[in-house]
């Protein structure tokens, strides 16, 4: 499902060059939940940012289902990326004036795969969230723990077959952390959706089928 090969990132700095991610080589089996942990600045939020599609590799490649996404053009990565990787970052990071229901149906309406049943879909993936008597709520009359229920069915609504979630709980309370954390498992074993999650919380980490530990920019043995 997903295989990094000998993938590299630096940035330039005012201190000269910075090399987030160092040769990493990594792989994923289809339907797997893996957990990547590692400190701050360990180079975690780098290599998801190259995983999907966000930060093109100094070096390296990333294959997703048999497809090498940096070998595509532009618009080819950012169709391939709207169809078939789902997003889940640390903020919600819904749009404020749509419906939650807007904002679920909107990566397939930019995809260009809206039609006739769309807001159907969207509107069954916020009843699987718990939130099918909050269609027509916008973001700011939801809870925290709401908005990320919502921002996981938004990812979900173009059927990824990788989803990927940066430390999506870090800001939310013990209880919400665990409902919300269940809500991404139930998707990785019900649908076999792919999911790699990062995060400091080695509890949730101890779940996964996988453990990937990243130190300077490698993986730690």
């Amino acid at each position: 499902m997903l295989s990094c090969r000998a993938l590299r990132k630096s940035y330039v700095a005012e201190r000269g060059e910075v090399l987030a991610v160092d040769g990493i080589d990594l792989d994923v089996e289809a339907g797997r939940y893996a957990a990547i942990i590692g400190r701050s600045g360990s180079g975690k939020s780098s290599l998801m940012a190259m995983v999907g599609g966000l930060s093109r590799p100094s070096d390296g490649s990333v294959t997703i289902d048999g497809t090498d996404i940096w070998g595509l053009s532009d618009d080819k990565l950012a169709a391939f990326r709207n169809r078939r990787i789902g997003f889940v970052f640390q903020f919600a990071s819904l749009l404020p004036t749509l419906r939650l229901v807007d904002n679920v149906a909107l990566p397939a309406m930019l995809g260009k795969r809206g039609d006739g049943d769309t807001y159907g879909k969207a509107a069954m993936l916020l009843g699987r969230m718990g939130l099918g008597d909050h269609l027509d709520a916008y973001p700011s009359e939801c809870s925290a723990g709401e908005q990320r229920r919502a921002a996981i069915a938004r990812a979900l609504i173009n059927d990824p077959v990788l989803l990927l979630a940066d430390e999506p709980t870090s800001d939310l309370d013990e209880q919400t952390e665990i409902e919300i954390m269940d809500e991404l498992l139930a998707v990785n074993r019900e649908l076999g959706t792919t999911l790699v999650l990062v995060t400091h919380n080695l509890a949730l980490a101890e779940q996964a089928e996988q453990i990937v530990h990243i130190a300077g920019g490698t993986i730690a043995s």
